[in-house]
């Protein structure tokens, strides 16, 4: 529901520029030290692509409460979280091609009617799916939620939202990809929407409980006594990770024309790994990308990740604030939220 198409729109040379460069600069880096470490090019491009992701939902959240959510560094961090966040699809789509080994589990199955296929059968099935889901969403979906908002009943308005999202997630399942997928593109297809604030409104009481309960899942997952046993292997992973992304994010921030406290911060924030990389991870074990012994360290090192993000936007403003004083540009002044001089209500 944040990827407001519009807004994309008038952020794509942002976009494309600082998110695209970043997203490819990082797959490429850690796609190469993989291959370096002696892994085959298929596993190590599929770490690379999804340790190139950030959390977006921690990072969000960090720069609202320390309100630089409309600074500089923020919108230009913002922009490349929202980047990250859209090559989740091609990339989901992409996984299948790179399976090197039997898979295991219910990915053996996921497929359905499509299991017989080739990879390449596969992907192009997928990507038709994801074709199909976007353009039915343009063509119907604004209709039907007017036709249900007339009707006055705010019951059958969350249901039909609820349906959707859960039908999406389905439809992909059934072409063998992840029903988080589906999930992530009904929520892209709700955001176009006049009505994705209500929607907002809707499941607000419920994103903190849910939010929480992904958390607890994933901790459960943690293999602990695997942490236990090879602590310097996943924390070498989580810091490794983290240096080569703040590198590259520096880098790009640079290239286009960012200050240099602004290109710290940037590449400070959002050096982490993000939540929706556990999601990848546990894709790909279990359709044959990666193997098991592999997964569950970097499954580790990510969680680690994750949990640094505070700090590391900490670091970042800290950073931003003393490059600004040892004789660069002053940095802008912050813009207070929540202390309007002028409220602007109204429908659309």
């Amino acid at each position: 529901l944040e990827l407001d198409p519009a807004a994309l729109w008038a952020m794509r040379d942002k976009l494309l520029g600082l998110g695209g460069l970043q997203v490819a600069g990082t797959t490429v880096a850690l796609t190469l030290l993989g291959i370096t470490f002696g892994y085959a090019w298929q596993p190590a491009l599929a770490v690379g692509m999804i340790l190139a992701l950030s959390s977006t939902a921690i990072v969000l959240q960090s720069l609202r409460v320390r309100g630089l959510v409309q600074t500089d560094a923020g919108q230009g961090s913002f922009a490349i979280l929202l980047f990250q966040d859209m090559s989740i699809i091609p990339k989901l789509a992409l996984f299948p091609l790179l399976a090197t080994l039997p898979p295991v589990g219910e990915a053996a199955h996921a497929a359905g009617p499509l299991a017989d296929l080739p990879g390449w059968g596969q992907a192009m099935a997928a990507v038709a799916a994801i074709g199909l889901v976007i353009l039915a969403g343009k063509l119907a979906l604004r209709p039907a939620f007017r036709w249900i908002a007339a009707t006055g009943l705010h019951e059958i308005f969350t249901a039909f939202a609820l349906a959707l999202v859960v039908g999406v997630a389905l439809l992909m399942q059934a072409v063998g990809l992840s029903p988080a997928l589906g999930a992530f593109l009904a929520g892209v297809l709700l955001a176009d929407s006049e009505f994705r604030h209500e929607i907002e409104g809707d499941i607000d009481p419920f994103r903190g409980l849910l939010l929480g309960l992904f958390f607890i899942s994933v901790g459960v997952g943690i293999d602990v006594a695997r942490v236990l046993r090879e602590p310097g292997l996943i924390l070498g992973i989580a810091l490794g990770a983290i240096v080569v992304k703040g590198i590259i994010l520096f880098a790009v921030a640079r290239a286009f024309g960012r200050r240099p406290q602004d290109a710290a911060f940037i590449a400070l924030a959002i050096a982490e790994t993000g939540e929706f990389a556990l999601v990848l991870f546990a894709f790909s074990a279990a359709g044959g990308i990666l193997s098991p012994d592999l997964a569950a360290p970097l499954t580790a090192a990510v969680v680690i990740s994750m949990m640094l993000t505070p700090l590391l936007v900490i670091a970042a403003d800290a950073a931003a604030r003393a490059l600004g004083r040892s004789g660069g540009p002053e940095r802008p002044p912050e813009i207070e939220e929540g202390k309007p001089d002028v409220v602007v209500a109204g429908y659309g």
